[in-house]
This record gives C-alpha cells, sequence and structure tokens, in this order.
C-alpha cells in the first residue's frame, strides 16, 4: 500500500491550526477552510525553517485568494486567483521547491520596507546573548520568532535595572544567524535521531489514551497542574507524561532527560500502570528507560545523544 506524500512544511492557520509535515490534501484542505471571520490566513513554511522564506494566503468569503512568497530579503511576489486546488498545488509545488512551480502564473512585486542593519551590539551583550541563543537552538522547541521573543525577555532579566540590553531587531539579527548555522549543523545528523524516537513514543501514547507533552511547562509542579487542562482537550484519556523545560534544558546539555506521569483518576495503581506504558512505549521507540516499578519516582532516559531538529 503506498503512503500518502508528506510535505516538509509547518503551516497555521488563523484559527491555530496546525499541518506539520502535512500532505497535499492536507495543505488543501487547510486552503479550502479559509474565509470566515478569523480564519481568513494561512502561513507556510518549509521544515526547517528559514528566514523571509514563507508562502501565505489570505482569503475573505466570496473574494479572491491572494497567495504571496517570499526568499530573503529583497523577493517577494504575490498573485490572485480564484481556484482553491491551485492555491494548493502552488503551495505543494513551494513546498517540494518543484522546478518551475511557479510557472504561468502572473505575479507581481509586493513592496518591502526598507530595512537597515541593527546597531552592533555590546561586546559582553553580544557573548552573553549568543550563548542563551546557542541554548535555546539545542533545546530545539522554538522557532525563530519564538526565539526572538525569548531572547529579548531574557536578557532583559538579565540586565541593569531590568532594562533590555538588547532590541527585538538586534535579537532577530542574532538568532537568524545562528539559527541558518544550526540548520547547516543539524544535516549531518543521520536519522532518527533520540528526541525523534522521544516524539514517536509520545505518538503512540496519545492513541492509547496517555496525554503526552514535550516541553510542557517550565517546571514539574506547574506541569502537574496543568496537565488536566490538556486531558479536558483530549478527552478520554486515562493518564499523562510529560517532560518540563528544565529537563530538556538537562537532556540537551547531556544530563538526560526525566519524565513525570501519573493517573487522572489520582491512584497508585493506575500510576503504576502508566508508568508501564510509558516505559514500553519508550523501548518499543528503541530508547533505553530506566525506571524500577515505583510510581513515586520518575522515568529516566539517561543515554540520550539530543540532537533535536529545528522546524519553525
Amino acid at each position: 500500500m503506498e503512503t500518502e506524500e508528506q510535505l516538509a512544511v509547518n503551516a497555521r492557520t488563523e484559527d491555530g491550526r496546525r499541518y506539520l509535515w502535512s500532505t497535499p490534501d492536507g495543505l488543501r484542505e487547510a486552503v479550502r477552510g479559509l474565509g470566515p471571520a478569523g480564519n481568513r490566513f494561512l502561513v507556510v513554511q518549509r521544515v526547517p525553517d528559514l528566514p523571509r522564506e514563507f508562502a501565505q494566503v489570505w482569503h475573505e468569503e466570496d473574494g479572491d485568494y491572494r497567495l504571496e512568497h517570499r526568499r530573503g530579503t529583497d523577493e517577494f511576489a504575490g498573485t490572485n486567483l480564484d481556484d482553491p486546488d491551485r492555491v494548493a498545488r502552488l503551495l505543494a509545488g513551494w513546498a517540494r521547491r518543484d522546478d518551475g512551480w511557479d510557472a504561468g502564473t502572473a505575479w507581481e512585486p509586493v513592496p518591502l520596507p526598507p530595512s537597515a542593519p541593527a546597531p552592533a551590539l555590546p561586546a559582553d551583550v553580544a557573548v552573553r546573548a549568543e550563548d542563551l541563543v546557542r541554548a535555546l537552538l539545542r533545546d530545539g522547541y522554538l522557532g525563530i520568532d519564538g526565539l526572538v521573543r525569548e531572547t529579548v525577555e531574557l536578557m532583559a532579566d538579565d540586565g541593569p535595572d531590568s532594562t533590555a540590553p538588547l532590541s527585538a531587531a538586534q535579537a532577530r539579527e542574532l538568532v537568524e544567524r545562528l539559527w541558518v548555522a544550526r540548520v547547516a549543523e543539524q544535516r549531518a545528523w543521520t536519522g532518527p535521531t533520540d528526541p525523534e524516537r522521544l516524539s514517536r513514543a509520545f505518538t503512540a501514547l496519545e492513541r492509547e489514551g496517555v496525554v503526552a507533552r514535550e516541553d510542557f511547562t517550565c517546571c514539574r509542579s506547574c506541569g502537574t497542574a496543568e496537565i488536566g487542562a490538556e486531558a479536558e482537550d483530549a478527552g478520554g484519556a486515562r493518564g499523562f507524561v510529560f517532560f518540563h523545560r528544565q529537563s530538556t534544558r538537562s537532556a540537551a546539555e547531556g544530563h538526560g532527560l526525566s519524565l513525570h506521569y501519573g493517573g487522572f483518576d489520582g491512584s497508585a495503581e493506575t500510576t503504576t500502570a502508566v508508568g508501564r506504558e510509558v516505559t514500553a512505549a519508550l523501548t518499543a521507540a528503541g530508547l533505553s528507560a530506566v525506571w524500577d516499578g515505583d510510581p513515586a519516582k520518575a522515568i529516566e532516559l539517561t543515554s540520550l545523544t539530543w540532537h533535536k531538529r529545528l522546524v519553525g
């Protein structure tokens, strides 16, 4: 049986739906769903995302579909189309980088605002900011925009009198430069990587009624307090497993990963059963889990190579 093609894209609609590694049919569904208030645009990035490379669609009911694509700092073009299926085909061709994907379409330049380099950072600020961004890139869960916001916020907390020592424009220049370097570095990784094995295990657990969240909240206590809301969205979940951002950083630094789990009925029996399910899913995905069956203890992944591929 043939498997439908998966496109290396990360697409999001205005109403929050995400199409990661979407099929061409998935993109067609997303485009056809545009129009009502609150869901009028779709933004598509390739995986891995590269700075200032994207395609986007805007559509209001009874109007044309405005399709635009951008590459780099000076190439931005758009066109108006009346056929959502044609829009979806163009998006799929763009995602694949097909030769001539945009041929036969009447493109027009989209004006770009003038831009100028951000002021250079003081040497000490540049060193701190670069160390911070490299650490966040190794964690691997934030896209470019998220990295820019996080860098500005964390550097502000680190600065004198909580004054931001760098602007968003300065942070973006730094993030984009280091992002491109990390994307080049990850081309040498042979897959699947350990974080991808972990994601596969979590996906399998979700199918079996265990809410599984990666890089979830800042710490264990916040994760335990907030995982119940995730279960409400999932519906019918028996238990949960997650690791928080401090654990992500531990894994990225080579110290292993702690997984926290439990049952939503609060019983030790259910927690133990969920622990067994999690351990079995991790093992099936090719990871070595350490757990002695005690429901009061975390499940440990001690032998990880944290090559988390960037998505965007």
